[in-house]
């Protein structure tokens, strides 16, 4: 009964207009990593280190951008969440299995974790750049330790690899973020009726 409040309680700063940005950006963020990995391999394949890594890059900016977007503490998990839910409920467990809600899920949690330490939101590309590399750094232990386990000379080249392709997404998502915030309702160039 607790946690349920606990979940509401942290749901109830969100308006359905959040919601509905959330559930659409984990959407793409799930759509877009099929696509996305196998063209990662072409880089990562002789170099003997995770695809992942590259890709993550891409994928982990959907975090970034959900949180610039709404700009609400907790945005990132929630999208996290979301994304690890969509993935249990179509079926597509992936080579984690039940792992999954962890690695998808504290991505998120680390996004919100660092941009609370730094006390921004997405509003600038060195926040935005720290953001991504934190999601794809998160993301890319959680993927070795609980399926690569690689040695630490090819872990520290992968994780390396990973912190540039997050931040590298997370100043995308930071650039994306600027343009749909100028359409939104709370955005400074929205021209509703």
């Amino acid at each position: 009964m607790a946690e349920l409040q606990c979940w509401r309680k942290m749901l109830d700063k969100f308006s359905i207009f959040d919601l509905i940005v959330i559930a659409m950006i984990s959407a793409l963020g799930i759509a877009s990593k099929p696509l996305i990995v196998p063209l990662s391999h072409i880089i990562t394949g002789p170099l003997l280190i995770p695809g992942g890594v590259v890709a993550g890059g891409f994928y982990m900016l959907w975090i970034v951008l959900g949180a610039g977007i709404v700009g609400k503490p907790g945005t990132a998990t929630l999208l996290g969440i979301v994304q690890a839910l969509m993935v249990f409920g179509s079926g597509i467990f992936g080579s984690h299995g039940a792992m999954t809600l962890l690695s998808y899920t504290l991505p998120g949690v680390a996004v919100d974790l660092i941009l609370y330490l730094i006390k921004h939101k997405v509003c600038c590309p060195a926040c935005a750049f720290l953001a991504g590399l934190t999601a794809n750094v998160t993301g890319s232990v959680l993927v070795n330790i609980i399926y690569f386990r690689l040695p630490f000379v090819p872990l520290m080249l992968a994780l390396s690899v990973a912190a540039l392709s997050g931040g590298l997404g997370g100043i995308i998502a930071f650039r994306a973020s600027q343009l749909v915030n100028k359409i939104l309702p709370w955005g400074k160039g929205f021209k509703g009726s």
